[in-house]
């Protein structure tokens, strides 16, 4: 047997540019395979972290999908809002640490505008109860400042210092609609976030008086003709909201949410409801979760055309063998040698080509996660395989093991004078 093996290892040196080339096809699959799993945690991770640290979303009584779109996502509305009485009540309540008002309604080329306080800047988490941050400038200060998400800067080209017109009514089609846009009151860029990988990137953020102000000659979602008031003058009227979208609430104890969360639900001064973010999420997740299940099916794919393409290689490689498994049964190789040379072979190859799609992986995670992080908000981290990515290539190993039992049948049913014989 070890005969055997240092005449197999001998032929795998003569054939070692096409062994060289088989490694590298299985181990760009298994790279790519690994880096589908890995875009598919990380989107479905970041989906479910694109708030945290929040306790409750309150708003006006609608379902907790809707809320938690509108809220966190920014995208839909609900349709009315919640009273800014309530507000400041929630935000009194003794079980009540900190909270965030929320405003939509505007957009500046078909990204969100979000109306809210300093307050966001200070609580708001998202992922692992990260904080935002400030790629360039500082949080928005007076009525007409802005701050920028970083997809909103970098799409659009914009800078601190520039000035910037909202229009009205949600985002649509990615244009501005001119004959309903407030160019009378644009806003000045002071702050542009850092990468978040969340809706905060794809939002404009300015401050509840400025959403207040830019409406102040606007009735019934559209100007009042004949009516104009400049920026400056601004300051005499009362910017106080009379409705906001909804609040973020966090608590002093969390233990304490759903007493807070039953009384909000029962207040008898407005019909409010209060929802848990994770809750929304996992039913919001049910209902958008397709593109997780059509990564699934990629990566199944890719595992298929990937071991198709291990076999296909053996098998072809197998005919160009013939006289040399012939010589081996020939100086007493039995067939259930072949088939175990040639099965040990195929693992040997899957199990290099793997090794080698996790080391190009994790070089191409560590060139490449700046710039996908920056420029599609996704991250891919560098790290050990996951206890979830272990099944994985398992049964990657398994498989290709299987696959290669079937070149080396082939090689068990090979006569010993099928290799001698010359073919005409």
């Amino acid at each position: 047997m070890m005969t055997l093996t240092g005449m197999a290892a001998r032929s795998a040196w003569n054939r070692r540019y096409n062994l060289l080339l088989m490694i590298v096809a299985i181990a760009l699959s298994t790279a790519l395979l690994l880096g589908v799993e890995r875009l598919r945690h990380q989107v479905r991770t970041g989906f479910a972290q694109a708030i945290s640290g929040t306790d409750l979303i309150v708003g006006a009584r609608t379902s907790p999908v809707q809320l938690t779109l509108s809220t966190v996502f920014h995208l839909g509305g609900v349709t009315h809002g919640m009273s800014w009485a309530s507000a400041q009540r929630i935000a009194d309540h003794p079980l009540v640490a900190w909270t965030i008002p929320v405003s939509l309604g505007d957009s500046h080329r078909g990204f969100p505008v979000l109306a809210t306080s300093e307050d966001y800047f200070r609580h708001f988490r998202y992922g692992d109860r990260r904080a935002l941050a400030l790629a360039d400038g500082r949080p928005f200060g007076a009525v007409f400042e802005t701050v920028l998400g970083a997809e909103v800067a970098r799409r659009l080209g914009y800078r601190v210092g520039d000035r910037i017109v909202l229009s009205h009514g949600e985002p649509a089609h990615g244009d501005d609609d001119h004959h309903a846009d407030h160019a009378d009151k644009p806003f000045v860029v002071t702050g542009i976030l850092a990468p978040t990988g969340t809706p905060v990137d794809r939002t404009v953020h300015i401050r509840l008086d400025g959403m207040e102000a830019i409406h102040l000659d606007w009735q019934a979602g559209a100007p009042v003709p004949g009516m104009s008031i400049p920026p400056a003058l601004v300051g005499k009227f009362q910017l106080t909201p009379a409705h906001i979208t909804g609040v973020l609430v966090g608590l002093k104890l969390r233990s304490r949410v759903f007493a807070l969360q039953r009384e909000i639900d029962e207040d008898p001064h407005e019909a409010l409801m209060a929802v848990l973010p994770g809750v929304a999420l996992d039913a919001l997740w049910q209902i958008v979760g397709v593109g997780e299940k059509s990564l699934l099916g990629m990566s199944a794919l890719i595992g298929v055309v990937g071991l198709a393409g291990l076999v296909s290689s053996i098998l072809a490689a197998l005919g160009e063998r013939r006289r040399e498994l012939a010589i081996l049964r020939a100086v007493g190789a039995r067939p259930i040698d072949l088939l175990i040379l040639l099965a040990s072979e195929g693992f040997v190859l899957m199990l290099a080509g793997t090794l080698a799609g996790y080391l190009l992986l994790t070089g191409l995670s560590l060139a490449g996660a700046p710039w996908l992080e920056a420029r599609l908000g996704v991250a891919l981290p560098v790290a050990w395989p996951r206890p979830s990515e272990l099944p994985l290539l398992g049964a990657i190993l398994a498989a290709g093991a299987i696959a290669s039992l079937l070149p080396g049948w082939r090689a068990y049913r090979l006569s010993l004078s099928d290799g001698l014989t010359p073919h005409t």
